[in-house]
Formats: structure tokens, C-alpha cells, sequence
């Protein structure tokens, strides 16, 4: 583990505008520099660099880092890769004892060595046991491709992983998913007698695994639970390994199975990930148009593949961009991607994606009039109904007028009628009016005010009282976090922040406070601003206790809320003149 300490120093003396530029040309462009993005195909560069706080952001795409995350995301260089790399331009050695918090970074990286130890485990009983070798065998997999993606084998019996480490009954196992305690109080291990495929986080650690059966059984896929390494929702099976391919294709296929996802590549389609046992999330198409423009669902042709379709579709709705291109490509029920690559090859697979594929817009229509009927007005306005809440996610302007007009066509109305009828208003013909139709942009709550300005000042979160954090709200919790994180390290500047949260389940909330903070000068006094945000957040909290207080019976009132109550009577009365 390297400690945080070296990385705050490391960030603070590295020039991200040099480091971009070498590999990215950029202009200046006010107080920052701009380029277009080098993760997805732009005409006008939407890719901006600050040199005072240190980070990028594609305010076309999403794409969010410091130096290091460039690094990993341009380069394809693992977390500690790119520190490495950093580190040896400045000339500085990369320390690997503790870090400022030795509980935590202990905690951390014992998870991640415990994971490291189980795939070396597994690796090693793949090769001793040849009825897993036939398996993969049959399944047209050579050694190459089992080595690049760290297949394995977990074998049978209950306690195999007792002989990796020196104390199988450590909690620390159970953490990490790879031990199960019954109501017995017995352990065991969760994977046996599966195929194992290591599940790589961006930073190139094993984060959790996918075990699949060899022969018949329930559940054919096993996955690792949710742990503090692990969240399904955001991450990806095999995007670790494509993130080249991708660039270099311009496009990723999505598929359901990791199996999918191996045969691809041993076939030469190496721009493959898997979901992982789980819907689609707007989090993983996000991460996905971070490295190309082009996303193609590839699923199976039968009931369970076309609702996994519907679901990416509507999780994409809200993501998209004028430049973003999804896609759905369904194969023959008698077929997944691993059968059908294996039956006919790249080229058909590759033709199948050129000629076959269904573009999001064509695929939310033809699936919504298979529902309702076209041909008389009740089923019209059915499918009306059924079709506003979906476009109503589109935020891409241009995308969103090409449905509207498509959705009134079909419903045999003029584009005007349709806007009409939905109340769709221009801010040109009525500027005092924001277009219902569009989704309006919820104000900014109290605490993402005072996450922005903390951002951008980390100092004050020694100034801001944790009880006046909300108890349940994204952008609280992100706050509180960031204020934890700031009070254990109250060295780390922004960039630091930003780096800390960069696979955290909060990332998305991190980027957006983040990203504002750009347009920010750097003379800019927030300090008024957070005492305000501050005030707000007390008399909010005060109103809510006033709230719960007169709900109660009097009776049932303690001393200090009865003397809340008077007090909140008080300041009702109307003064008399």
C-alpha cells in the first residue's frame, strides 16, 4: 500500500498540464487548458485541464482524473503503474509502508492481498486439475487466453483455501467474499468445483470473482457478494483488460456471460466486457463512454435477453450524449456470443455488428408498438403515455428532438402537436419559461454547495460541523465522507480528494462537484458562500425539529421540547404595531 502522504506530494509536485501535453496538445484557454478528448471523438474540445487544482474533466464524456488517473486511462497503466511512472519523472521513490491512517490502509490492503493469494490459488489448481484444462479445452481456450485473464479453478470440498492462509477462521476472509459462516457458526468456502474468473478493478487489483460450473448445476454463474472492494454496479468483467482494444476499435460490446467475454478474445474480438449478474447501471455505461463513443448491447435473442436489453436502454437514456451511439445486437435463441464466435468466426461475429445491430432509437420504438396498437387512438395514446417518461431522460438536445419527432410521427401528430400535448415550451419563444419537456436541473442542495466549496478549499472541512450533515442524502454522504477523509489527511489538497474517490462508489457525485469547481477563479472568496450553505443547513435542521415537535401530543413533550414548542409559538405571533 502505498501511503497517502507520498501521494499528496507526488500530486502536488507533478504538472498535469505537462503530463497531458506530452501525449495530448492543448491550448490555453482562460485560466485552464483545453483539448479535444482523447476518450471519445470530438470536433470541438470539451476536454479541460487545471493547472492550479490539478484535474481533468471531458465535459463531453465524463472522463475525470489527476495525472495518475490520465495515466491509467490513456496509457492503460495500473494504479501503482502510474504512481511508478510519475514518481520516476520527479525523480522520487515510491514508498510502500503505511499510510497516514494504518487501520484503514491496513484493512484495505489486507482485502487486497487476501484476494491476490486466493487468484494465485486458484491459477495454481487449474493447472493440476485436467478435467478443468479439458473444459476450457472444449470450449476452444488455449493457455494464453486463460493466462491473460487469470482463469483458475476452485476445487471441490469445503475448506480448500485453509491451505493459502495461516488462519482460515480470520474475519477478514468472510469480508472479502471468499468464505461463508452458517447458522452453525461453520466455514466453508463460497466457490467450489467452479471455473474462476478474477474480476480486475481499474487499478489492475482482483476485486472479486465469478465462478462458473463445469458441468450442469445451480447457479450456473456464483459471484462474489458486495464488499468494500467489490460493488457490482460499477464495475465491468474484462474492461481492465479491453480498455486498448477499445480505443483502438472505437467501439464495446457488452455481453451477459464471463465466458462470452473469453471466447471473444480468444477469437480476436478483444473490446468485450460482461455485466456482472446484474442490470445494466447508468454507473457502467457512463465508465463505458468514458473510452468510446460506441456501445453495442450484445445479448441473447430469448425473453431473459431482450428485458436485460430494455433495462441497459433505460439505464443509458439519461447518459447519453449527441455523439453517443448504443446499439443492440440480439443473436438466434440457439446462440450466445461464445457459441456463435466459435460456430462461425470473427468475421461473421464483426459483419453481424456492422450489419445487424439496432440503434437505441429504432429498438425503444419497435419494442414500445409491440406493446400498444398503433392503429386506433386508444392504443396511440397508450403509447404516448408509455413513451413520455423515457424520452423525458434524454438530455442530449439534438438526440431528444430527433425522438420527439419520431414518437409524434408514429402516433400520427405533428411534432408541434406532440409538444403541445406534453407541454413542451421553447426558451426562445418563452424565456421566462424552462422547457417542460426537458428535465429540469434540481437546485443545488445545501450540502453539494458545501462539498463544492470544500473542494475547492480543502481547509474548511475543519470548520464545518458534521451534525448539521443530513443522516440520508447522496450529496450529504458524499460530503461526510470528504470531510472524513480531509480531517484524518488535512494535508491532502484537491487533487488528492479527487484521486481518493476515484473507484468509490461516490465517484459520480465527486466528478460533478468537481467539475464545477473548474469554471471557479482561483482569488474566488468562498467563505461567505460556505457560511451561508452552513446557516441554511442549521436552520433547516432546526426546522425539522420544529416540525417533529409540534406533531407530538403535549403530554408526551419532554421540558427542552416544550420550551422549543413555546419558542417556535413566539416567533409565529404577528407583531402588534
Amino acid at each position: 500500500m502505498i501511503p497517502q502522504d507520498f501521494i499528496q506530494t507526488l500530486l502536488s509536485r507533478v504538472d498535469i498540464v505537462e503530463v497531458i501535453d506530452r501525449r495530448v496538445p492543448l491550448k490555453k484557454a482562460g485560466a485552464n487548458y483545453q483539448a479535444c478528448c482523447p476518450f471519445h471523438n470530438e470536433k470541438s474540445p470539451s476536454f479541460t485541464v487545471s493547472p492550479t487544482k490539478q484535474f481533468y474533466h471531458c465535459f463531453g464524456c465524463g472522463a475525470h482524473g489527476t495525472a495518475i488517473g490520465f495515466l491509467m486511462e490513456y496509457a492503460g497503466l495500473g494504479y501503482v503503474e502510474a504512481i511508478k511512472e510519475l514518481a520516476g519523472q520527479l525523480g522520487l521513490n515510491v514508498p510502500e509502508g503505511p499510510a497516514a491512517n494504518p487501520e484503514r490502509a491496513k484493512q484495505a490492503a489486507s482485502l487486497v492481498e487476501i484476494m491476490q493469494r486466493a487468484a494465485q490459488f486458484y491459477r495454481q489448481q487449474l493447472k493440476q486439475t485436467p478435467l478443468a484444462i479439458d473444459y476450457l479445452k472444449k470450449r476452444g481456450l488455449t493457455g494464453e487466453i486463460a493466462a491473460r485473464f487469470g482463469l483458475g479453478y476452485a476445487p471441490t470440498g469445503w475448506q480448500n483455501l485453509e491451505v493459502m492462509f495461516d488462519h482460515y477462521a480470520d474475519p477478514a476472509l468472510v469480508e472479502a467474499g471468499l468464505v461463508i459462516i452458517n447458522d452453525a457458526g461453520q466455514r466453508y468456502d463460497r466457490f467450489r468445483d467452479r471455473i474462476m474468473f478474477p474480476i480486475v478493478g481499474q487499478r489492475g487489483d482482483v476485486i472479486g470473482f465469478g465462478g462458473r460450473v463445469l458441468d450442469a448445476g445451480e447457479p450456473k454463474y456464483l459471484n462474489s457478494p458486495e464488499t468494500p472492494l467489490f460493488q457490482k454496479g460499477n464495475e465491468l468483467y474484462g474492461l481492465f483488460q479491453a480498455r486498448r482494444a477499445i480505443r483502438d476499435a472505437g467501439r464495446v460490446i457488452v455481453v451477459e456471460g464471463y465466458m462470452d467475454v473469453v471466447a471473444l478474445a480468444q477469437h480476436g474480438v478483444e473490446y468485450a466486457v460482461a455485466t456482472l449478474g446484474t442490470a445494466t447501471t447508468a454507473t457502467q455505461v457512463q465508465k463505458l463512454l468514458r473510452h468510446t463513443d460506441e456501445i453495442v448491447f450484445c445479448f441473447d435473442g430469448d425473453a431473459a435477453g431482450r428485458r436485460a436489453a430494455w433495462r441497459a436502454m433505460e439505464n443509458s437514456l439519461a447518459i447519453l450524449n449527441d455523439g453517443s451511439h448504443i446499439g443492440f445486437l440480439f443473436l438466434a435463441p440457439e446462440h450466445d456470443p461464445d457459441s456463435y464466435i466459435r460456430a462461425f468466426g470473427k468475421d461473421a461475429f464483426e459483419t453481424l455488428l456492422t450489419g445487424e445491430v439496432v440503434p437505441l432509437s429504432v429498438y425503444l420504438f419497435k419494442e414500445l408498438a409491440t406493446h400498444h396498437d398503433l392503429g386506433n387512438s386508444e392504443g396511440r395514446s397508450a403509447f404516448l403515455q408509455a413513451a413520455r417518461p423515457l424520452l423525458s431522460q434524454v438530455r442530449a438536445p439534438a438526440l431528444a428532438l430527433m425522438l420527439r419527432k419520431r414518437c409524434a410521427e408514429l402516433a400520427s401528430l405533428q411534432l408541434f402537436e406532440l409538444d403541445n400535448l406534453w407541454e413542451i415550451k421553447s426558451k426562445r419563444s418563452n424565456p421566462a419559461r424552462a422547457s417542460a419537456y426537458a428535465p429540469r436541473q434540481a437546485p443545488a442542495s445545501i450540502w453539494h454547495k458545501l462539498l463544492c466549496a470544500i473542494l475547492f478549499m480543502p481547509s474548511l472541512a475543519r470548520e464545518l460541523d458534521v451534525s448539521l450533515i443530513a443522516p440520508t442524502d447522496p450529496d450529504a454522504e458524499a460530503l461526510r465522507a470528504v470531510v472524513e477523509l480531509l480531517r484524518n489527511h488535512p494535508n491532502l489538497g484537491t487533487a488528492s480528494v479527487v484521486d481518493h474517490f476515484r473507484d468509490h462508489a461516490l465517484a459520480p457525485i465527486m466528478q460533478h462537484a468537481s467539475s464545477e469547481i473548474l469554471s471557479w477563479t482561483d482569488d474566488l472568496d468562498v467563505s461567505a458562500d460556505f457560511v451561508g450553505a452552513c446557516n441554511q443547513a442549521r436552520m433547516q435542521i432546526d426546522k425539522q425539529h420544529g416540525a417533529r415537535v409540534t406533531d407530538k401530543p403535549i403530554n408526551a413533550l419532554t421540558e427542552t421540547e416544550k420550551a422549543a414548542l413555546r419558542q417556535l409559538v413566539i416567533g409565529t405571533q404577528p407583531v402588534k404595531k
